[in-house]
């Protein structure tokens, strides 16, 4: 097991947030010493709600980590890519800031779960991306997919980026809340386990059901955690 995760998604609003809660949930409830870390939190005001889901999904406490900001290191009001939020308030984000607090984090937890700010293209500053500044930390990422038309080609174009940046891909969480139909959920998780295999990326999927955030269910995602 890896001591940082990356998560991030093949979109906005494709279950980031939910899937990194249920797997601090798994890894706790296995006695496993988790916590989470929101990257950059957009549309929120000295908050992160992402980072308060995760802890309402998983059964974390509070942590003292929290109140010294390290779990949500950079936090904007716009609800945009990190790089517009950040230059509409006349900042930059600080991403020695945020390797820093997630640096902290890995050293004092057996594992620390970083939820991204969008997919792993979108732009951190006017020179990074956020797939640059994940290869640059060396996490391995699981990437959040859906079945959703369209989602097949999302999913093998961020395959495709995490690899050519030599970036680890250690499996797939597939969400299935947004297919009307089951067989677009089986033709996209065939398609990205094939693209998975393709890329020399480990064919570990897990799929996630759609859920009622006040009752999380405990979903066995041993298959990512070997």
């Amino acid at each position: 097991m890896e001591k940082t995760y990356l998560i991030s998604g093949i979109d906005t609003g494709i279950g980031k947030t939910v899937a990194t809660g249920l797997m601090a949930r798994y890894l706790v409830m296995r006695g496993i010493d988790a916590i989470t870390v929101k990257m950059v939190q957009t549309g929120n005001d000295g908050f992160s709600e992402d980072l308060d889901a995760h802890r309402a999904l998983s059964g974390l406490p509070h942590f003292p980590e929290d109140d010294l900001g390290l779990t949500a290191p950079q936090i904007f009001k716009f609800p945009s890519s990190p790089l517009l939020a950040a230059e509409l308030e006349g900042k930059t984000v600080d991403l020695k800031r945020i390797a820093e607090a997630v640096r902290t984090c890995s050293s004092k937890h057996a594992v620390t779960l970083v939820e991204s700010a969008g997919g792993l293209d979108v732009p951190l500053t006017a020179d990074t991306l956020t797939s640059d500044f994940v290869a640059e930390q060396g996490w391995p990422v699981i990437l959040v997919t859906c079945g959703r038309l369209g989602a097949i080609n999302h999913a093998l174009l961020s395959l495709d980026a995490a690899k050519m940046r030599n970036i680890k891909v250690v499996g797939v969480v597939h969400n299935t809340r947004f297919s009307a139909d089951p067989r677009l959920d089986a033709d996209a998780q065939n398609a990205i386990l094939r693209h998975m295999k393709r890329l020399g990326y480990p064919p570990a999927l897990v799929t996630m059901p759609s859920i009622d955030a006040s009752s999380a269910p405990d979903i066995d995602f041993s298959e990512i955690f070997a």
